[in-house]
């Protein structure tokens, strides 16, 4: 069902079923996949993909021009799983020449009146509470819960299952597994309860606890500690997924509490 008070491109390639409220504006180059809804007076913009089963409450805008100066009206998408949920007044700004796209996974939670900017990576299943904004290029992994009103700097990894603190404020990578909180944010212990939550064994979870334990508080430096856990530690797909992310890091990873 398209509103009568809708206004959509003819050339928008939309599913038949998708269901689209009044006052909402869909352009040109947008594709919106089946089972999709759309509420009032929502803005989607070309270069908007848009998957099946997706819920886009009243006031969001997707794909809009991104918020850089570097910016020259180069053909770029903003691209939305399927099964996501864009709340009240959220924001994605479309992507850059840096890498063409802004992607939001699937089975996403985007709460209301948070941002999105150009260029970011946000994995499945992901949760962005209220009133978060995350600056260019940064990049989220699956499962990961942000706390309402955190403000995360351009160029930023946040890993899989971490859980931010409400109102945090993130200038360095954040590994995975791990409850990040206070300021300057810090590591704060291990994600037990969202582990648990997702199947995750008593064993794996205690192999993720002496990880970060020597790697935040034997008093080693990262590159020490980095070397004792891959002597110590038994192979796992947990420990590689750590490590890989700490190598990794180009802006250097929190510090521990």
């Amino acid at each position: 069902m398209r509103h009568q008070f809708s206004v959509i491109h003819p050339n928008a390639r939309i599913a038949d079923d998708v269901v689209v409220g009044p006052f909402t504006t869909i352009d040109d180059n947008v594709e919106i996949g089946a089972g999709t809804k759309i509420g009032s007076n929502v803005t989607i913009l070309s270069g908007a993909r848009i998957g099946s089963g997706c819920t886009i409450f009243p006031g969001a805008v997707v794909g809009a021009i991104p918020q850089d100066l570097k910016f020259r009206g180069e053909e770029t998408t903003a691209v939305i799983g399927d099964g996501t949920t864009l709340r009240e007044c959220v924001t994605v700004n479309r992507g850059t020449a840096a890498k063409g796209s802004t992607i939001v996974g699937s089975n996403c939670l985007i709460m209301a009146y948070s941002h999105i900017a150009h260029d970011c990576r946000v994995g499945n299943g992901v949760i962005i509470s209220n009133a978060s904004q995350l600056a260019g290029e940064v990049e989220v992994d699956d499962c990961a819960v942000i706390g309402g009103g955190s403000l995360i700097h351009q160029f930023c990894h946040i890993g899989s299952y971490v859980m931010l603190q409400g109102g945090a404020l993130v200038n360095k990578d954040i590994p995975p597994f791990i409850l990040a909180a206070r300021e300057p944010i810090s590591y704060a212990g291990v994600n037990v309860i969202g582990l648990r939550r997702r199947g995750f064994d008593a064993e794996a979870i205690e192999t993720i606890r002496e990880i970060y334990r020597l790697l935040f508080n034997s008093g080693m430096g990262v590159s020490e500690a980095v070397e004792v856990i891959n002597r110590d530690i038994p192979e796992s797909a947990n420990k590689k997924m750590i490590l890989d992310f700490v190598n990794a890091s180009t802006r250097g990873i929190l510090k521990g509490y």
